[in-house]
């Protein structure tokens, strides 16, 4: 499927060039058609005139050798006083012959010149047309040069493209069994804060909401008594869940994002979401077991989101609701992932294919 794909790219961006080497082909070959049909025509007419001047030379032979009887029946002539007349008729008659062969040779003698003019101006012209060839000939080898070096460039291509396949099915097991793994974490999440009656949300891709109305103080960062004893509660049953050994080299980080409603300026509302996180994720350093604190040091991570992910509720923003600090986890390997979604960008184009983990 990706060769048939890459052969359409290529189709689809390099439609012009293709055009442009019919166009070159079908003048080299008129014109060959041309050069072919001249040089049939001048060898056909050259046998001709070969064939001319052969006759014209049996000619003068035979008329050499007449010429020849004539002296001798000239020289009998001077004996045969008696037979003088009937043979000067005979040779007034073969005058008269002679005269018209020697006009009809000179009449193709001046064809044979007129030949000679005419083969003379189709060689120049035969000159000419090779010289308007050169340059399609040159621009015919400049096009095929550039063919070999697209066809270079589209085996380079298919070369990578096999190789980034055969990497892909490498990763494709890893890949199912990390959906397979994240999904039975959050599953395992979710029951674990069933268990332990906690009041918070899991939703499906594990992440979970906590109230700030429980953790702060209207526009404060300060974590309320209330709010310490939740996270002391929730914490363990967290991390019990995550830092299982069959979850450890699968785990990415651990990110603790705040969010505010609308009210107050944006940059406020930034600074005020940035420090709650900051306030949770510090009070869960100090009272985290200490089997998992080296381990939670080196996957926590803090956003602030300000109000750009309000919660609403038929269109309308529920502030309470928006009001609220996420515990969320990522993949080690959704990294992985990410690099196989920019293989496949580059392969199929923008949008053809996405690999996500929910």
């Amino acid at each position: 499927m990706a060769r048939q794909h890459v052969h359409n790219r290529r189709a689809g961006r390099g439609s012009g060039g293709s055009s442009w080497i019919s166009y070159s082909d079908i003048m080299a070959a008129l014109v060959m058609v041309f050069v072919l049909f001249l040089v049939y025509s001048l060898y056909h007419y050259g046998e001709a005139i070969r064939i001319q001047t052969n006759q014209l030379e049996e000619q003068q032979k035979t008329l050499a050798e007449q010429q020849q009887i004539v002296i001798i029946q000239q020289g009998k002539l001077d004996s045969q006083s008696a037979e003088n007349d009937a043979l000067r008729l005979a040779l007034n008659d073969r005058e008269e012959a002679l005269s018209a062969q020697t006009i009809i040779l000179i009449g193709k003698q001046e064809e044979l010149d007129d030949a000679k003019v005419t083969l003379a101006q189709r060689e120049t012209d035969i000159i000419a047309l090779q010289q308007q060839l050169l340059p399609l000939q040159e621009e015919l080898t400049a096009l095929q040069l550039q063919l070999t070096a697209q066809q270079a460039q589209l085996d380079e291509k298919e070369a990578l493209i096999n190789a980034q396949a055969a990497a892909m099915a490498r990763q494709a097991d890893e890949i199912n069994t990390m959906v397979g793994v994240r999904s039975e974490i959050v599953k395992e999440l979710s029951g674990a804060m069933r268990s332990s009656n906690l009041n918070v949300s899991v939703d499906g891709s594990g992440n979970i909401i906590l109230e700030t109305s429980v953790l702060f103080e209207t526009n404060r960062s300060s974590i309320a008594a209330e709010g310490e004893a939740m996270l002391r509660q929730f914490l363990p049953v967290y991390l019990d869940v995550l830092m299982q050994p069959q979850y450890a080299n699968y785990l990415g980080e651990i990110i603790i994002e705040g969010h505010t409603d609308s009210d107050g300026t944006y940059e406020h509302n930034m600074g005020l979401s940035l420090d709650r996180a900051e306030a949770v994720a510090s009070y869960c350093l100090s009272i985290v077991n200490s089997r998992y604190r080296s381990q939670l040091e080196k996957l926590l991570t803090v956003q602030g989101r300000s109000e750009s992910d309000l919660i609403k509720v038929n269109g309308v923003e529920d502030k309470e609701a928006s009001r609220r600090v996420v515990f969320k986890f990522s993949m080690r390997d959704e990294e992985m992932v990410n690099q196989l979604n920019q293989i496949l960008q580059q392969t199929y184009g923008d949008g053809a294919y996405q690999i996500n983990i929910q």
